[in-house]
């Protein structure tokens, strides 16, 4: 699938805050793939030593964009400043805690380079013939909040809360972002819903980390996001307006 991709057409915006153990390791992966041409690393405020690397790894790779914020925010909030500095035709998001591995880029990527789609959703929960046993209870509250989603959006997806959401640039760079913490997911499902949009769905792997090996997303969250689905589906009604580009 892979070669039916253009080299360097992709931006990767990984946000990132207190990822020393695994930014090495998740940069390496992405810039394995031909198709990057890009990636934006957006710390979040991290204490620990993510800026130094991400620092480092900029002034060694060319395709490394680092930006920084001088105090945490929130996952929304480094996307909105990776999005907007992303430079390539199409993007995707990246976490830098391995639990997503960009060999799927191919599988997300490619139906928006053969303009299949404006949008790819990768989902952990499509049907694979072997796939990673995941928590119960972690598993069970996504499909809740993804089919709660689904019902006031319309869109029927399998996987709202996944972290590969694949862009046409023009589209998610058109998107006003106002979620600073994990509310993104459900926002922005519900106001590329509006924009009638082509979405698809693929299938992807997942490794998942626990909250001992730091995982971020809690229980407030899932409530934040609960909000978040009636806001931007309901209270909020005007479509965002993009334009298409056309890509080589």
């Amino acid at each position: 699938m892979s070669e039916e991709i253009p080299n360097g057409i992709l931006s990767v915006v990984v946000p990132t805050f207190n990822e020393e153990k695994t930014l090495d390791e998740v940069l390496g992966l992405i810039l394995a793939q031909p198709m990057v041409g890009e990636v934006v690393i957006v710390d979040d405020g991290s204490w620990d030593d993510t800026a130094a690397l991400a620092q480092k790894w900029q002034e060694k790779e060319a395709r490394i964009q680092f930006l920084e914020h001088s105090k945490n925010q929130g996952k929304g909030a480094a996307l909105r400043t990776g999005f907007q500095a992303a430079t390539k035709p199409y993007v995707i998001v990246q976490d830098a805690d391995l639990e997503y591995t960009p060999d799927d880029y191919a599988r997300v990527i490619g139906p928006l380079a053969r303009d299949e789609a404006d949008v790819v959703y990768g989902s952990r929960y499509l049907k694979k013939d072997t796939r990673r046993v995941l928590r119960y209870w972690h598993t069970m509250g996504n499909r809740f909040l993804t089919t709660a989603s689904n019902m006031f959006s319309d869109l029927y997806v399998t996987d709202m809360e996944t972290c590969y959401k694949g862009f046409r640039r023009e589209v998610i760079q058109a998107i006003p972002i106002e979620e600073n913490r994990f509310g993104f997911e459900p926002e922005v499902t519900a106001k590329l819903a509006k924009m009638k949009l082509r979405v698809m769905e693929t299938s992807v792997n997942y490794f998942p980390r626990s909250y001992d090996e730091g995982k971020k997303i809690g229980m407030k969250d899932g409530f934040r996001a609960l909000w978040c689905i009636f806001r931007y589906n309901v209270l909020d009604r005007e479509p965002v307006q993009w334009k298409k580009a056309v890509h080589d």
